[in-house]
């Protein structure tokens, strides 16, 4: 048997909890990694009825959950907010709006979703960070001395009471490294480790999608850092062979647009290399889930997300536990 395939509920949040758990088991999987917004799981509701009654659910329908996810909530804890944030958090995390306020009030529902992820029973809580400096990734004036050590300094001091209560629940962070966060690449997930001073709580949720494009070994990062993946997403992305209009950044085009040099696909139907993946996952004994995080414009999301289970199943298969050549010492 190989590890349970999982669907990541966030881009699913148009469903209510109950028909996306339906749809997933319908599609192929196994359990679903639950996204904290629209009702899939509600930090500000999750006392121990609320989640019994989440957790009774899944159990009648046959499915599993291993991690909730915390992606909209943790942007806004180091971000610089404005108005884009407004849309993507609760009301009462927005409040009036001033972007310290916004920031302080994050930090205490990341703390809170700690709890809540131990009442609920798993370990693992995935989410974005946020962060002050993204802005200051390719920039003109150029960045004056000390500004990025700021940045990972801003980062340390508002993540660091939120990971010791992490710790202090047996919950694992697990930080997608994805631009617009603090972590984006190898070299930056290193300096985010040593700016929190490797806290114990903190780790990865290891998505290759953002990094292929990039040109980030993500099969390298599996290795690097080995002892700090907690959770994983399948999740794949197709990059142009030739020069096309919008380029790596982007060029404020929206996804799904042939001016593109990157976007999203259907697990399977990019250009991510999923093999080495799944053997690297098996060289460092990960055992966890692998969470489908669908995302494809030019597809119909259910027969996607249908095709992306049987794939992985597929893909996915258990180590070795001998050396191949062992029987020749017999």
């Amino acid at each position: 048997m190989g590890r349970p395939v999982t669907l990541f509920t966030g881009q699913w949040a148009d469903l209510d909890f109950k028909t996306i758990v339906a749809k997933a088991k319908s599609f192929g999987y196994d359990g679903v990694e639950l996204g904290c917004w629209g009702d899939h799981f509600e930090v500000d509701k999750a006392d121990a009825a609320y989640c019994q009654e989440k957790r009774a659910f899944l159990e009648g329908q046959g499915m599993k959950c291993f991690a909730i996810s915390t992606h909209l909530v943790g942007q806004a804890v180091c971000d610089n907010i404005d108005a884009r944030h407004k849309q993507i958090l609760p009301d009462y995390v927005w409040g009036d709006g001033d972007p310290e306020g916004v920031r302080q009030r994050a930090a205490e529902e990341l703390k809170r979703t700690a709890r809540a992820a131990k009442e609920f029973g798993v370990g693992v809580v995935n989410g974005f960070t946020g962060s002050s400096i993204w802005h200051l990734v390719y920039s003109f004036p150029p960045v004056l001395p000390g500004q990025i050590d700021a940045g990972f300094k801003d980062f340390a001091d508002r993540f660091g009471p939120i990971l010791d209560v992490f710790q202090e629940n047996g919950i694992k962070f697990a930080l997608e490294v994805h631009p617009t966060e603090i972590a984006f690449d190898i070299a930056s997930a290193e300096r985010a480790l040593a700016a929190i001073d490797y806290h114990p709580a903190f780790g990865f949720n290891y998505d290759p999608s953002h990094f292929g494009y990039q040109g980030v070994d993500y099969v390298g990062f599996i290795y690097r850092f080995s002892d700090r993946i907690h959770h994983v997403h399948m999740k794949d992305v197709g990059w142009a062979d030739h020069p096309v209009e919008a380029g790596v950044f982007g060029g404020h085009v929206d996804f799904h647009n042939r001016k593109r040099y990157w976007d999203f696909k259907s697990v399977g139907r990019g250009k991510i290399r999923f093999e080495p993946v799944i053997r690297a996952l098996n060289d460092i004994g990960y055992t966890g889930p692998l969470s489908v995080e669908w995302e494809d414009g030019g597809m119909d999301r259910e027969a996607g997300a249908t095709e992306s289970a049987a794939f992985v199943k597929k893909l996915d298969f258990p180590p070795s536990n001998i050396v191949f050549d062992a029987q020749f010492d017999r």
